[in-house]
């Protein structure tokens, strides 16, 4: 009995840790978000995958209190992640277009409600952009049509930005 009281005790620390750290983090990124007038849908992104992070290193913590051996976890994280990897490897672009809105969150100078030019041979894009998804970008052109881009190509491309409208506080207060 005294050998799962410690294992109960480690659990209790690493769960209340879990809700720490998930509190701090969503707190912080408010706080960035507020600093740097991001949107709400961004800061749920954001926190969404924090969230993700932060529950998959709980559980391995919890797993690894609990007596489960390196070897059969590291098999069983191979094994999983093999058959992500294949079901994945066709939709590849679906990462990519997670990862690219990260940095569209944290670092392109293009914000939502800004005017934009984007220089593309076949396709060129002029409008407002919209909305910044997790997968994609939304810009109304001036003809009041929605064009949709994927986050990965809308780094990718050369933009030019023509003005821009910043969100209020109304649009960041959470």
């Amino acid at each position: 009995m005294e050998e799962y009281t410690l294992h109960l005790i480690e659990s209790l620390v690493v769960i209340i840790a879990y809700f720490i750290l998930k509190y701090v983090t969503k707190k912080a990124t408010i706080r960035a978000a507020k600093k740097f007038s991001k949107s709400k849908t961004r800061v749920k992104i954001v926190n969404k995958i924090i969230q993700l992070i932060l529950i998959t290193i709980s559980l391995t913590l919890l797993f690894f209190i609990w007596g489960v051996e390196q070897s059969e976890l590291l098999f069983f994280v191979s094994s999983l992640l093999t058959v992500l990897g294949i079901a994945f490897f066709a939709q590849w672009s679906i990462i990519s277009n997670i990862t690219a809105t990260l940095i569209i969150f944290f670092n392109h100078p293009a914000k939502i409600g800004d005017e934009i030019e984007i220089f593309d041979v076949d396709h060129p894009v002029k409008g407002k952009i919209s909305d910044v998804g997790i997968f994609f970008v939304t810009v109304k052109s001036k003809e009041g049509g929605m064009i949709t881009i994927p986050s990965n190509l809308f780094i990718q491309k050369m933009i030019t930005k023509k003005g821009s409208k910043r969100p209020s506080k109304t649009d960041i207060d959470i």
